[in-house]
């Protein structure tokens, strides 16, 4: 089976090409999810929304898959594969981009298609607020799961080859996206003028990548067929049971990753979504350069985690990796928390960090969960990663509304308390992180090997 399953994914440029077509959702989904985070304050002046509620918005993204839509997207995954479960939640995804730009525009809230029904229940909550939360409610469902699909079609095309350089070009286009929406957020509307052009540019570059995906299809019905001569001890070896969940919650490694995946992330995500009005108000930056002073984070990470993916490769310590990208996130938000030590280092210390932990998360999971479990494993990742990505932006906004309650209006706020509580994330990460060394050494995954074969 494995000389058939070869024929294609051992020609560098299928692989490569693949990984291309299917990561531009990665691209064009990161600027949809921080889209509206560089132009906050304008945001907020035209839909009337406190920290509070823009935190709530924002979290809104992950509420299904908190409560395990995900997680089930997983499981579909393993039961349906890669061409059904797809085309179901890349069209969530688009659905939810359009949505969301809808409730944001000037053209709803100029009392259009929809916007009587939605003002009529939930009276204390502005017709966008409710609006934009349901986009991206459907947004979330539809990335969340869709990136599921990513990171197996990754591990199908890739495992035995350049695994963790793989995942980590995928990343870096997603970083890339960040990157872009804190670049070309406030430039959109400065030159428009308008609100609405930055959120729809965004909807644009989702059809792009629906477009991609389909495109993509193609070069998965051939890679199918050549495994479609398999012999049918082999095709049945791979089919998932649902009592192979009980091996994945009995795996300690597994455990130790997916915590360490939720805290790490809960203290990077829905910062970004607040760290340009954070410079704003920290170091009177203008939007604009706030703006472009966040992407210091993103465009790090483009760089290094290509890197850090080559260097586990070739040298393995993915463990270890982990360890010291944990320890640099919690400097750096101490930095932010009680310094005021210029911006521009902590960010790119923060991008370091950004790196080395999902250069090595990623791949770890591949090397530790068999292939017929890949799908679920990952959707249970990513369902208990939502629960800090729905709750911490809503607690940031929360605890910076309840600090700076007494500040008058157009005073700076304060954000010291909001990240001090991301420093806590950080703790808990380091801990994972080491405790996944530790296991490592009895389970004999070899974590701390080589992920290419040689």
């Amino acid at each position: 089976m494995n000389d058939i399953k070869k024929a294609l994914n051992e020609s560098a440029v299928m692989r490569w090409t693949a990984l291309f077509l299917i990561s531009i959702v990665m691209f064009s989904s990161y600027y949809f999810y921080d889209v509206y985070s560089a132009i906050k304050e304008t945001l907020q002046q035209q839909a009337d929304l406190s920290n509070t509620e823009y935190g709530s918005m924002y979290g809104a993204y992950s509420f299904l898959n908190a409560f395990g839509m995900a997680f089930i997207g997983g499981m579909l995954l393993d039961k349906w594969g890669i061409k059904k479960t797809g085309t179901i939640f890349i069209s969530f995804l688009f659905i939810g981009t359009i949505i969301t730009a809808y409730g944001s525009s000037s053209f709803f809230n100029s009392n259009s298609f929809g916007y009587s029904f939605i003002n009529s229940f939930l009276k204390d909550y502005s017709p966008a607020l409710k609006m934009m939360i349901l986009g991206r409610i459907l947004f979330g469902l539809g990335a969340e799961t869709f990136y599921v699909v990513i990171n197996k079609v990754i591990a199908k095309w890739f495992k035995g080859h350049e695994l963790a350089l793989a995942f980590a070009i995928s990343l870096a286009l997603g970083r890339f996206g960040t990157a872009a929406a804190f670049m070309y957020s406030p430039r959109l509307i400065a030159n428009s003028h308008h609100l609405d052009a930055a959120p729809w540019f965004g909807v644009m570059l989702v059809l792009v990548a629906v477009i991609l995906f389909f495109v993509y299809l193609i070069y998965d019905t051939r890679f199918d067929k050549s495994v479609a001569v398999a012999n049918v001890k082999d095709s049945e070896e791979e089919k998932f049971h649902f009592n192979d969940l009980a091996k994945l919650f009995k795996n300690r490694s597994f455990i130790y990753i997916t915590l360490l995946c939720v805290t790490f992330y809960s203290a990077v995500f829905p910062f970004l979504g607040f760290a340009a009005d954070f410079l704003h108000n920290k170091f009177a930056f203008s939007l604009k350069l706030s703006g472009d002073l966040t992407t210091i984070l993103p465009y790090g990470t483009i760089l290094f985690t290509p890197l850090f993916g080559w260097f586990t490769d070739h040298k393995g310590k993915n463990a270890t990796v982990m360890i010291w990208g944990s320890l640099l996130l919690i400097l750096v938000h101490l930095t932010f928390a009680v310094t005021s030590v210029s911006p521009y280092i902590p960010l790119f210390v923060l991008g370091v960090a950004f790196s080395l932990v999902p250069a090595a998360m990623w791949p770890s999971v591949a090397r530790i969960v068999d292939e017929s479990r890949l799908g679920t494993a990952y959707g249970i990742m990513f369902s208990i990663q939502n629960w800090g990505l729905l709750l911490f932006p809503f607690l940031i906004g929360k605890v910076l509304d309840i600090t700076n309650k007494n500040v008058a209006d157009g005073a700076p706020l304060d954000y010291s308390y909001s990240i001090l509580m991301l420093v806590g994330l950080g703790v808990l990460g380091i801990v994972f992180a080491l405790l996944l060394k530790r296991e490592d050494k009895v389970s004999g995954f070899g974590l701390e090997l080589p992920n290419k074969q040689s």
